[in-house]
């Protein structure tokens, strides 16, 4: 028995005043009105109608039974409402994952933008080295730098790409000599970031000649986190690779300089994963389209500004 119908079908035999208007409204018979009422009757073992050939009245148990049945309905009616809402207007905690450099770089800043056209959102957003288990975490989207994705049941969209430029400080090329080809940083100190994706103690360029793979040694220096990187490269440690996104802003200044300009390196797709396509929420769609028309163009500007600062 659908006990939540059987209360929506009293409750519209009540106001009616009889199973016939009662079956009209709900576009059905009278026959169905009358049994679900019986059903809901012999379900809770008491009579709410009194019923006569000409009227129906309710019972002292009928009129109690009726109060609650109204504020159950209106309950359930406001929750599918905000439900069906859900899908269509972006409101309520968004909440997002990103790697932490690419993050503050570029998901910060669009966030931002996206609440201006989006106020009714906030967001929580997380920002850490891994790839989290958006069910198991609760996040909405997740935002992964990754060359390609393992399978999974998440639904992916790719926004773009990155990669890194090799980057020293004046003072050390001062010091030790600007290297010309990636087989010069052999006789150089590199420093190195930590990534799963990519093997430790090895740099792959991709350049004028193709790919060139360089075997390093045993690094003076490694982190986790391209920003670290970047510090301490300003700060004359040696040369290491640094995603463009947190270069960029040492270029500018001049506390950085791009060494070997003619070649990039680690190139990775930048994905956002989701749960599922059927159903999604309004916020997770429009955050995920606002990314895929935004993130490009910025990608696009930061590496046509990049070729400013390359060395002659």
């Amino acid at each position: 028995m659908d006990t939540l119908q059987n209360m929506r079908v009293f409750t519209r035999v009540v106001e009616a005043g009889s199973f016939t208007g009662a079956a009209q409204h709900l576009n059905t018979t009278t026959a169905y009105a009358s049994r679900a009422v019986s059903d809901l009757e012999a379900h809770l073992r008491t009579r709410l109608l009194n019923r006569t050939t000409r009227r129906i009245a309710l019972t002292e148990a009928g009129e109690r039974y009726l109060q609650r049945c109204e504020q159950i309905l209106a309950y359930v009616d406001q929750a599918e409402a905000e439900a069906s809402d859900a899908h269509a207007k972006p409101s309520g905690k968004l909440k997002v994952h990103a790697m932490t450099s690419f993050g503050q770089h570029y998901v910060v800043p669009a966030i931002g933008r996206y609440q201006q056209r989006y106020p009714e959102v906030q967001v929580e957003l997380t920002l850490a080295q891994r790839m989290p288990d958006l069910l198991d975490e609760g996040y909405d989207v997740a935002l992964v730098l990754a060359q390609d994705l393992p399978d999974s049941g998440l639904v992916s969209q790719r926004l773009g790409s990155a990669f890194s430029v090799a980057c020293a400080s004046p003072a050390y090329l001062e010091r030790n000599g600007v290297p010309q080809t990636p087989s010069d940083l052999s006789r150089h100190t590199c420093l190195q970031m930590v990534m799963p994706v990519f093997p430790k103690n090895e740099w792959t360029f991709d350049g004028p000649n193709g790919q060139e793979t360089l075997a390093l040694g045993a690094a003076t220096f490694q982190v986790n986190v391209a920003e670290a990187l970047a510090v301490a490269v300003r700060e004359g440690m040696g040369i290491g690779l640094i995603p463009i996104y947190s270069a960029i802003s040492g270029l500018r200044s001049g506390q950085l300089m791009w060494v070997l300009p003619e070649y990039t390196s680690q190139e990775m797709n930048i994905y956002a994963l989701y749960p599922s396509r059927q159903y999604l929420d309004a916020k997770i769609r429009t955050w995920v389209e606002f990314l895929r028309d935004e993130l490009p163009s910025t990608l696009a500007t930061d590496q046509a500004e990049l070729r400013k600062f390359a060395r002659t």
